[in-house]
């Protein structure tokens, strides 16, 4: 059962969270995007953080997603898909705006394709493994420059930018030196000639370490638990 009430004060607290931490790195707040990740939670959920003024939310499942896409088409909201894309699953996510965990030429291809098909133009990022977990995905710096390069016959999405899941840590300050150098790697990238209107964006920062990511310089941060409570992984 949804209290709106409650989410919308948790959401009221993240915003302003995120504000204090842009505020103690001499940044706009503006400049970060929040997107609710709504995972497990129902449509009713989405519903109750739009109805609070939340536009962006996120999804780690195709087939979760299209559903609550569905249920709340009414609705101008923006879909963000942050989990792992299968490849078998590419050709349906011509109904989101933003896909997080572009990993490899041949999937950022065949979302080119669904975005063709829908009509539309889907914003992509690339998902950088910093610190090589068997248990995530992500490509490797030096495997980089080869999806920068095919991004240039992209005809109907476009690589804004880099996406990072660190090592999961019990203090958020340990995350910040994969923060920092997601970071450097964006500045090597464009020092390397990588186009850097295609690296604006920097999407990191999770509910237990969002803050820390926002003083760090990033522009998207993907909070869940902090906005919708505790998960039960039970699909509604």
């Amino acid at each position: 059962m949804i209290d709106p009430s409650a989410l919308r004060t948790r959401l009221a607290e993240v915003r302003a969270r995120i504000e204090r931490a842009a505020g103690r790195a001499g940044r706009d707040p503006a400049s970060i995007r929040l997107v609710a990740i709504s995972k497990t939670f129902p449509a009713d959920a989405v519903r109750a953080a739009a109805d609070a003024g939340q536009i962006d939310f996120g999804e780690n499942k195709v087939q979760e997603a299209l559903e609550k896409i569905e249920r709340t088409s009414d609705l101008p909201l923006r879909w963000h898909l942050v989990g792992h894309l299968q490849s078998n699953k590419a050709k349906k996510t011509g109904r989101f705006h933003v896909i997080h965990s572009i990993d490899a030429p041949a999937l950022m291809a065949k979302v080119d394709e669904a975005a063709r098909a829908a009509g539309r133009t889907i914003d992509l990022l690339v998902q950088v493994d910093l610190a090589g977990e068997t248990t995530k995905h992500g490509a490797r710096e030096e495997q980089l420059l080869e999806i920068f390069a095919a991004s240039r016959a992209l005809l109907s999405s476009r690589v804004v930018g880099l996406m990072l899941l660190p090592p999961a840590v019990d203090n958020p300050d340990e995350a910040r030196p994969y923060f920092r150098e997601l970071k450097s790697v964006r500045d090597r990238l464009v020092a390397r000639g990588v186009d850097g209107s295609t690296l604006k964006e920097l999407s990191m920062g999770m509910s237990h370490d969002f803050e820390v990511a926002v003083e760090e310089g990033s522009t998207m941060v993907r909070v869940g638990t902090a906005i919708f409570g505790g998960r039960s992984y039970a699909r509604p």
